[in-house]
This record gives C-alpha cells, sequence and structure tokens, in this order.
C-alpha cells in the first residue's frame, strides 16, 4: 500500500500548499515517486496562454505549485480534478456555477497517484471540519484515505485555540496525526504571541509539534526526518 500524508490546516490561508509543497520536493530530491492530490479547490482563475492546462480551463494555483514541487508527474489534471471559481466550500462552489460535485471522485481520484508513487502528499481544502455536502465533512476524506494527518497551524495570535480544537476534532475521530507544524505565511512582527505559540502547544497537545517554518522557510529538520523515516517504510 501507497504511503502518504494528508495535510490538513487549522483554517484558510495557513500555507497548507506551501508546506506540502516543500514536502514533495523534498521526497523529489531523495529520489522517491511523489503523487501530489488536491481532490477539489474552490476560488480557481481560467488558464491563460502560459498555463500548463489548456487556455480557458480553470486552473487551481494550488496545484500547479504542488505539481511543479514534485518534478511534474504524471498529468496536472489529476492532481486536482475537480476545480471551481468561486472561492466557497467546494460544493457550494459547484452549486453556485451550476456544476456537479462528485463526492466519490474525492476518494477515486487519488487511485491514479496511487498506482504510480512511492508516496502520496494530498491536501485538503480548507480545515478539517470543512463541509463537503450532505453531513460530510473533509474529516470523513481524510479517514477514508486512511494517511496520518499533518496539520498545518498558522503561527499568529489565535492559533492555539485553533490547533487545539483541530486536533480534538481529529482525536474524536480516531484519525492518526502525524504532528504539527506551526507555519508563517506573513510575517508578524508585532504578534507577541509567536513566540510563545511553540511551548503552548507543546504543553497542552498529545500528538507532536514537528517543527517551525519562518516566512519563506525551509521544512525543520525533524519533519524532514520523519518524512525520510516514513519514505522508507516503503521499501
Amino acid at each position: 500500500m501507497v504511503r502518504g500524508l494528508f495535510i490538513t490546516g487549522t483554517d484558510t490561508e495557513v500555507g497548507k500548499t506551501y508546506v506540502a509543497a516543500l514536502l514533495a520536493a523534498e521526497l523529489a530530491a531523495a529520489g522517491c515517486r511523489v503523487g501530489v492530490y488536491k481532490p477539489a479547490a474552490s476560488g480557481c482563475t481560467v488558464a491563460s496562454g502560459n498555463s500548463p492546462l489548456p487556455p480557458g480551463t480553470l486552473v487551481s494555483d494550488d496545484a500547479v505549485a504542488l505539481w511543479e514541487a514534485a518534478g511534474r508527474p504524471g498529468e496536472l489534471d489529476r492532481v486536482c480534478p475537480q476545480r471551481f471559481a468561486a472561492p466557497l466550500a467546494p460544493h457550494l462552489a459547484a452549486q453556485a456555477e451550476g456544476k456537479a460535485f462528485d463526492v466519490d471522485l474525492l476518494r477515486t481520484g487519488l487511485d491514479y497517484w496511487a498506482a504510480r508513487s512511492d508516496f502520496v502528499l494530498v491536501e485538503g481544502a480548507g480545515g478539517l471540519l470543512c463541509p463537503l455536502g450532505g453531513r460530510e465533512m473533509m474529516a470523513d476524506l481524510a479517514a477514508d484515505l486512511g494517511f496520518p494527518l499533518l496539520i498545518v497551524a498558522r503561527n499568529a495570535l489565535g492559533t492555539i485555540n485553533h490547533t487545539l480544537l483541530t486536533v480534538e476534532a481529529a482525536e474524536r475521530r480516531r484519525l492518526p496525526i502525524a504532528g504539527i507544524i506551526l507555519n508563517t505565511p506573513s510575517p508578524r512582527p508585532d504578534d507577541p504571541s509567536t513566540a510563545g505559540n511553540p511551548a503552548e502547544i507543546r504543553a497542552h497537545c498529545s500528538c507532536p509539534l514537528l517543527g517551525e517554518i519562518a516566512h519563506g522557510g525551509q521544512l525543520p529538520g525533524q519533519l524532514s526526518r520523519w518524512l525520510q523515516r516514513r519514505r522508507l517504510e516503503t521499501t
């Protein structure tokens, strides 16, 4: 069975794609056949003439970033098979655009990557409790795909609460958690909470904090080592 990670966030705009792209690049550099999968994306833009996708089609910038970081494996169209323009939860974006939202494809779209990869990085949309239509949430998809969670949290005021709530929601559903990454998607020089957030999260979380990423920074060593151990378990 292919190994992988499900990258989720404590909120939108916390840097899930940035962290996932760093992971993809590191795996690819180590000679790993890495797959990248974003089951659905909203807020997509129309492809221009210099896009890898045909002009006029919707393109997810996040999907392109993952694909590029992984070394352009497979078909870009398979990275994110369901793309919508409206900046809403994916099923709501589909409704707003009069399109179908395929819940089954959220799961079966992984098959393409599982068949050709040693390790697959799945990036969820929004947070763990982002709705996917009906009573289903992103956490249900994560449970079905079966990969441990990497929780990306924004290092800013409020992140302790957001992180603990995300961990609690995952543990209530018995989802395995690889760990937490504190990311700084934008500089916050006037936020005094950033210095103390790591210690508070470590003090109150049952899962490990695998490090911090400064704005524009690289993977912390602890996460890199965990990733390489996880990758080698496939051989």
